[in-house]
């Protein structure tokens, strides 16, 4: 599958975890070396060597967000959506004591719905904001618990307590639980896929990234969300971890507005993203 390939996988399906191509050739890349470490055991070297080759590609697979290679992963909108002129602007590591109401107002003066992909200890710490963004017509999904910087190192064990603890938190707190998951940094490693499939989550990436946590100018923000702006986009903002402008604002507050009136001259629509696979009765 390509890397940048749309994918039509939903939310709330039952269906068999199918290992992806690159997993099924990177397994069968480690029997083949070691079945010719053992016939030839003065070959040794040149297997092992095949092992790390394999490994840095898994690696490198893992820190490229928008890759599918390693599992269904979202970085665009399904064709349906696409055809009704929808976008969807997520918003993550929130919710922002701060920042987080600003946002929604904004929001909701523009008649627009979004996404939010809260990280869990955020929302148990602020459980009345957290219940604001639904109340508000907008989604609520996983982050993960902690946001933790080793997430993609984590084994089987740590993925599932670090992605399942975060279902339960957002679901005692908002009454619904996640269908959505976005990695921390988007950053991942094989093991993650199987676990998001148990826990019946679809990992989201995004079409285009403002790099607002870094970035202190609005106007090159901006751009980099709404240059080419297309139905089906996917745009990342932030409410939490937010880089301020030179005079103390955040800079998701400054680009927010801008970005909606482009989206509405482009005769789009922000929805969220159950909304756009018509699950949004199940999934907030």
């Amino acid at each position: 599958m390509s890397p940048h390939a749309e994918l039509s996988a939903t939310p709330g399906t039952t269906t068999r975890w199918q290992p992806p191509l690159l997993v099924k050739a990177s397994v069968a890349w480690h029997v083949g070396a070691g079945v010719a470490a053992a016939a030839l055991p003065i070959e040794w070297p040149w297997a092992a060597g095949a092992v790390v080759l394999n490994h840095a590609l898994l690696t490198a697979t893992g820190l490229w967000p928008r890759s599918t290679w390693l599992g269904s992963n979202w970085v665009r909108l399904p064709a349906a959506a696409i055809a009704r002129g929808e976008v969807a602007i997520t918003i993550d590591d929130g919710p922002d004591p701060e920042v987080t109401p600003a946002v929604l107002d904004l929001l909701d003066a523009h008649a627009a719905r979004a996404t939010f992909f809260c990280i869990a200890e955020q929302a148990s710490a602020q459980p009345v904001l957290c219940r604001e963004i639904m109340r508000r017509g907008h989604s609520v999904q996983n982050h993960s618990q902690r946001h933790s910087h080793r997430f993609s190192m984590l084994g089987p064990r740590g993925l599932a307590d670090e992605i399942g603890r975060a279902q339960q938190t957002l679901a005692d707190i908002t009454g619904q639980r996640p269908s959505f998951f976005r990695a921390p940094a988007g950053l991942r490693s094989p093991l993650l896929a199987p676990v998001l499939h148990r826990l019946d989550l679809q990992l989201v990436s995004w079409t285009r990234r403002g790099y607002d946590t870094l970035l202190r100018a609005p106007d090159r923000v901006l751009e980099r969300l709404a240059d080419g702006l297309a139905a089906g986009d996917i745009l990342l903002l932030h409410d939490g971890h937010a880089a301020r402008t030179s005079a103390g604002r955040a800079v998701v507050l400054e680009v927010l507005p801008r970005l909606l009136q482009r989206v509405d001259a482009a005769g789009l629509r922000p929805v969220t993203l159950a909304r756009a696979v018509g699950t949004e009765a199940a999934a907030g």
